[in-house]
């Protein structure tokens, strides 16, 4: 019996194609051209953001000055505009007691700061507690020229007396120099405010108002000397002829 033979397909060598080296050329000038535009990017950058502070401005300030607002911002040696930015002005400034709000704006591109200052205004000196309490009710050590409220008033009363002063003009303000409550039987709100102009002002706080228009009141008296009743009936009892 004959032996059966397998046929084998021979298996095709593959033929490794030999690995071509290519090279690479380095175009120099290029590779240096980028590298100055790179340095020159930075060095413009650094240069935007060094830009000094040229000029500062401050408006709506009264009680602080110019410098008081200038060294509250951080802003005395003319720092980087840009490292100073608005938001972060802002934030600095509202965080002092004696301003409300700040509005900051800047111009001649971003060299000039605008600071528009919003205070919170002193109203008057709390000498039982010996301290200025300011228009949004908070109490400061610092002293201003204010009217000094001499002697103790009631919770109640004392927190409607600060939101009536808070919208006493400051050229009233500026005349007021003393406060005393003096409450009675029939008005348990009477203030007795001597003025610095020698006139005496009885008034009460549902009639506060009427103080807002002392000029006016002024202005009619001819420089006579008295007591005026702004509690009832507005007139001024004199007490004294000049």
């Amino acid at each position: 019996m004959g032996v059966k033979k397998k046929r084998v397909k021979a298996r095709k060598k593959e033929i490794k194609k030999p690995l071509v080296k290519k090279k690479v050329r380095i175009k120099y000038e290029k590779v240096l051209l980028g590298v100055i535009a790179l340095i020159l990017f930075f060095l413009l950058v650094k240069l935007i953001y060094d830009t000094p502070i040229k000029n500062i401005i401050i408006k709506g300030n009264y009680y602080l000055t110019d410098q008081d607002v200038i060294d509250l911002a951080g802003i005395r040696n003319y720092p980087s505009t840009f490292a100073n930015s608005s938001y972060v002005l802002k934030n600095k400034l509202e965080e002092v007691d004696l301003i409300e709000s700040v509005r900051i704006n800047k111009t001649n591109l971003f060299t000039k700061v605008i600071i528009e200052i919003n205070e919170n205004r002193p109203l008057l000196y709390y000498q039982p507690a010996h301290k200025t309490v300011l228009e949004d009710g908070t109490m400061i050590e610092e002293t201003f020229n204010v009217p000094f409220l001499i002697n103790q008033v009631p919770d109640t009363v004392y927190q409607e007396l600060i939101e009536d002063m808070a919208g006493v003009p400051l050229s009233v303000l500026d005349k007021m120099s003393e406060i005393q409550y003096v409450p009675t039987d029939v008005d348990p709100e009477l203030f007795l405010i001597s003025m610095n102009d020698g006139i005496y002002v009885y008034v009460t706080l549902s009639k506060f108002e009427r103080l807002y228009n002392y000029i006016e009141y002024a202005e009619g008296f001819e420089n006579k000397k008295g007591i005026l009743h702004l509690d009832s009936g507005d007139y001024l009892e004199i007490i004294e002829e000049e």
